[in-house]
């Protein structure tokens, strides 16, 4: 008896970077994903408005149409795979195609993170697949890995390097001795930084992703307006140096935690981390994250974060993820509304160690005076580094501290700043112990 292979029918919105590699792998791919899905997965369909571009990257004319509408409009699609990009438009596809019925698949974690919440109260009232496997982490399982193989686990953390630009940026102020602006000069001319650098090195695309983690992790959405988000601009080189000295490297960190009493901290920021943990050696444009369950204890999830391929790979999971239940309907599981944790914590709340970095007049009592301040506000010091200087000179005065408030030190610091003999802003780090 001969048995008809299924076909998922899918409208492809956007050809770019990612939108062509996704068009080339399901060509390149379509037997191999046959054979794992008893289904065969088919573009019938491309959005696309720059016609010659789409005949370059091989897409008949026949399947192309200049506007997502003919998409939506299609009653043969099943699915439609959201590659535009953007917050305005791509929320009106998305809502559109779920409204009419149709399963959708999107890397877009900026509209995740500004209207997650409505989309996927969207998706549950039609029953209708939103997955995103791609917004996080480029071709990691990330979101995977959370929904179903931690599915027994109570999240207790998560820590992210998940912005290749800024990692890469930060490990050649590391082993090259650059200055930010000319780490960042070179991630541009390398082709790892867009010419408008202000999504990745001011740390909103981490933050985005952050955003759609503490999601999945927590069952709510952090307003982009809470969630505390510091990039790399106005970084040194020396405070690398002086981190490397005291036994830590620098990455920005995608810090996601809950505590017991059911309060869960969201932020992102430069942050110190021992050169002991694995994810100091995460390197270039490398992608890591870090997933602590009360369960399995830590997991670790690596690889590349972005590019064409990689980007597309994800796409492709969720693609098979549907495939593999079709036609027979599913129950879509979305991200739930009921929150798993009652508040976000404030940053005046988190509790943190911090790395302190004063340019100070070398003279007696300068030490006494800084370790006066911070005692008052009961923040205690657990070392020193001052390089030799003549009497008179300006000098660097490096502290690592224990355990205090955000609050208490941003207090500290402001009172530090106003002693005489300290002539330059300080700079205060971050520091995560994974403890």
């Amino acid at each position: 008896m001969n048995v008809t292979t299924p076909i998922l029918r899918v409208g492809l919105a956007g050809l770019g970077t990612v939108g062509a590699s996704v068009w080339q792998r399901l060509a390149s791919q379509k037997d191999l994903l046959r054979q794992r899905t008893g289904t065969e997965i088919r573009v019938d369909q491309v959005a696309e408005r720059r016609a010659e571009h789409a005949r370059k990257c091989g897409v008949p004319e026949k399947l192309l149409v200049p506007d997502w509408r003919g998409l939506t409009d299609n009653p043969e699609l099943d699915v439609i795979v959201e590659l535009i990009g953007g917050t305005t438009v791509a929320f009106e596809l998305i809502s559109t195609a779920l409204q009419k019925g149709k399963h959708v698949i999107t890397a877009n974690k900026a509209l995740l993170a500004e209207r997650g919440a409505e989309l996927f109260q969207l998706a549950t009232k039609h029953q209708r697949h939103l997955l995103f496997e791609a917004s996080v982490g480029g071709g990691i399982p990330i979101i995977r890995a959370l929904r179903e193989g931690l599915v027994a686990n109570r999240i207790v953390s998560i820590h992210g390097i998940i912005n290749g630009t800024c990692n890469y940026i930060l490990t050649r102020m590391n082993e090259a001795g650059l200055e930010f602006g000319d780490a960042l000069a070179e991630a541009k001319r390398e082709g790892y930084a867009e010419a408008d650098d202000r999504l990745d090195v001011d740390g909103h695309d981490t933050a985005h992703k952050a955003a759609v983690l503490a999601a999945l992790a927590y069952g709510f959405w952090v307003p982009p307006d809470k969630l505390y988000t510091e990039g790399l601009r106005g970084l040194e080189k020396q405070d690398i140096c002086y981190a490397r000295k005291l036994g830590y490297g620098l990455k920005l960190l995608a810090i996601i935690k809950a505590d017991p009493d059911g309060a869960a901290e969201v932020r992102v920021h430069p942050t110190l981390i021992p050169q002991s943990h694995v994810l100091a050696s995460v390197s270039g444009v490398f992608n890591a994250v870090l997933v602590r369950g009360d369960v399995v204890g830590d997991t670790l999830y690596y690889g590349r974060g972005a590019g064409g391929d990689p980007t597309a790979s994800a796409v492709l999971s969720d693609l098979a993820q549907i495939a593999s239940h079709f036609p027979q309907e599913q129950k879509a599981r979305n991200v739930g509304h009921e929150a798993l944790h009652s508040r976000l914590k404030t940053m005046d709340e988190i509790v943190s160690r911090y790395y302190l970095r004063l340019m100070v007049e070398d003279k007696p009592g300068v030490l006494a005076d800084v370790a006066r301040v911070l005692a008052s506000r009961q923040i205690g010091i657990s070392s020193v580094i001052q390089p030799e200087a003549h009497a008179g000179e300006t000098t660097p005065l490096v502290l690592m501290l224990h355990d205090a408030p955000e609050s208490q030190f941003q207090a500290a610091v402001q009172e530090i700043a106003k002693i005489g003999a300290v002539k330059a802003p300080p700079v205060g780090l971050r520091v995560e112990d994974f403890n």
